[in-house]
């Protein structure tokens, strides 16, 4: 069992209140992911979970008991930070062994405990090994590891692919999504990247200044965002915002559209425009187009698309697509 329940939450610091009262439940088995800016509160609430952080007032229920005053060794959870935190001096194996160890664990469980980790994780050739002798993705998975023998009710994830380079970022993406499947275990995962939200997530939870923003699963999101914070957060590129007398044929204050959800024509449209910065990818193009009537669009395209910077264009949104917003920025 996994579930974490949290009701009425808060944390200040000093007279600082960075957490306003919160109420969240993470189900058993899903896979959580807490997404928003710099200093939104994402890796507090975390801690909070984690016991690492003292809650100001409120509970935190895991699997049904009150853990709100227990020591971190006493929930149950199992950590994983941004930073690996190995033992430089000992191997592999005794690194994912160190909890163990400290557990006072027979050393017939803990070398079965060790070993399947190392199965799991593609590590039982460098058991032997020291975390000098492998590559940062390693030695994130040895750190994942050391989480996965305590055979935690949770597992907590900080920020965890931070330090590694883009092409590990998505092998290490891949690799602990799998893992969530294989061991059907809850995860909490902390980031600031959305793509990474977005791609890992059962459910998300987008967090702005320490107040839930919204929950839901990613396309729940992606597709009907409660708010202008989260319209604009979710999806890369970001959504195009559009006030004035267009958004006022809406009846709206704003209105979004998506990059994806405008056509692009070299003959006709309904707002003109011209070709500015030109982000070619591949099967996508990204154009940012300059228009009087709704102003810089960023506007997705086929990368068979042969503008270029200074070309006149003609845009068209797809109006089923439109995202109307209030002057507070809800969602109308």
């Amino acid at each position: 069992m996994g579930t974490i329940t949290l009701s009425k939450v808060t944390k200040s610091f000093g007279e600082v209140q960075v957490i306003p009262p919160l109420d969240l439940t993470i189900d058993d088995g899903e896979f959580v992911v807490f997404v928003g800016p710099s200093g939104c509160g994402k890796s507090t609430l975390l801690r909070l979970i984690a016991g690492l952080e003292d809650v100001t007032s409120g509970t935190v229920k895991i699997d049904g008991v009150d853990a709100t005053t227990l020591p971190p060794a006493k929930r149950g959870l199992a950590m994983v930070f941004q930073s690996y935190a190995l033992y430089p001096h000992m191997s592999v194996r005794k690194n994912i062994a160190f909890p163990l160890k400290m557990a006072g664990m027979e050393p017939a469980e803990a070398e079965k405990r060790i070993a399947g980790a190392a199965k799991v994780l593609n590590l039982t050739d460098y058991l032997d090994r020291k975390p000098g002798q492998l590559s940062g993705g390693q030695r994130q998975r040895v750190a994942i590891g050391r989480a996965i023998v305590r055979e935690p009710s949770a597992f907590l994830f900080d920020e965890p692919l931070s330090n590694l380079d883009a092409a590990l970022r998505v092998n290490m993406r891949l690799e602990i999504s799998e893992l969530h499947q294989t061991l059907k275990t809850t995860m909490v995962y902390v980031t600031h990247d959305q793509v990474e939200a977005m791609t890992m997530a059962d459910k998300i939870v987008v967090l702005h200044a320490g107040v839930i923003e919204q929950v839901g699963s990613p396309l729940e999101l992606y597709n009907n965002p409660r708010n202008k914070f989260v319209a604009g957060f979710i999806g890369s590129p970001k959504m195009n915002f559009i006030e004035g007398e267009i958004a006022t044929k809406h009846n709206a204050a704003t209105i979004g559209i998506r990059p994806e959800h405008i056509s692009l024509s070299t003959k006709s449209g309904d707002w003109e425009g011209v070709v500015g910065v030109s982000e070619h990818l591949g099967s996508d193009t990204f154009f940012h187009v300059k228009t009087k009537a709704a102003g810089l669009l960023n506007v997705r395209a086929s990368g068979e698309v042969s503008a270029r910077h200074g070309h006149k264009v003609f845009l068209t949104p797809d109006t089923s697509k439109i995202h109307r917003f209030d002057k507070a920025g809800n969602a109308l």
